[in-house]
């Protein structure tokens, strides 16, 4: 599935270097100093500063690039919210992943009533540009009301015990959090949180279901689709 990478003009360091950064910035829970610490190993010089920019210039286009090569979405849809501290005001990170673990879409937001779960849904709809069969989520009310006003005709199922996978989902959030020490502003956590979303996933297959052989063709696959997302797969090979 074709699609232009991202122009990097105007950008003294190869594609390689960013798209390497960008990589260990999502993929791993490192913060962009330890990422500057990493580089000198392979030669290349970069502070940390240029590694944060890189990322909040390039993450989500890369995001975005990976997910237009998803296969579409399933049909069944959890959804799920936790709280994050943000200059020490508590907000809510909602979540929506389908049947295989996708992440489906996320969004930093100050409550957790009915006008904030509507909100979400409605996003979910317009982003997805399809209505799903079901969806599960927990026992907060505010999800009933918003479904039976956004989508009444879909299956809705409240049960704790049946949202484990959405929830499972936010572990990964909870390490970068700790990682970057926290977010500056529910814009910045925003708009990490929605690249990291889409790239971290990437390079995480259901480990725990490959054999060792069909992993590394797996990952293989996924680097290759990267460097196509990323546009090093159109740079000249090098003698």
């Amino acid at each position: 599935m074709g699609s232009t990478p991202p122009s990097y003009q105007g950008h003294r360091y190869p594609v390689e270097v960013i798209s390497h950064c960008v990589w260990l910035s999502f993929r791993f829970p490192l913060s962009f100093r330890e990422v500057e610490e990493l580089m000198p190993g392979r030669g290349v010089l970069v502070s940390y500063e240029t590694i944060r920019r890189w990322c909040a210039t390039f993450g989500q286009a890369y995001a975005n690039a990976l997910c237009r090569r998803r296969p579409r979405p399933g049909d069944k849809w959890h959804l799920d919210e936790v709280f994050i501290k943000i200059n020490g005001e508590r907000k809510y990170l909602w979540r929506a992943v389908d049947q295989n673990g996708n992440v489906l879409d996320i969004l930093v937001q100050n409550r957790r009533d009915k006008a904030a779960a509507r909100r979400f849904f409605r996003r979910l709809l317009k982003g997805i540009g399809a209505v799903p069969r079901v969806i599960v989520t927990d026992k907060l009310r505010s999800y009933s009301a918003a479904h039976r006003e956004v989508m009444p005709s879909v299956e809705h199922r409240s049960h704790q015990g049946l949202n484990h996978r959405a929830e499972n989902s936010h572990q990964l959030t909870r390490q970068r959090e700790l990682a970057l020490k926290g977010f500056r502003s529910a814009g910045a956590a925003q708009r990490f949180l929605a690249a990291f979303s889409g790239i971290s996933p990437h390079f995480r297959p259901r480990r725990h279901l490959m054999t060792a052989p069909d992993h590394r063709a797996e990952m293989t696959i996924r680097f290759t689709i990267w460097d196509q997302a990323t546009g090093v797969a159109g740079l000249p090979s090098t003698p």
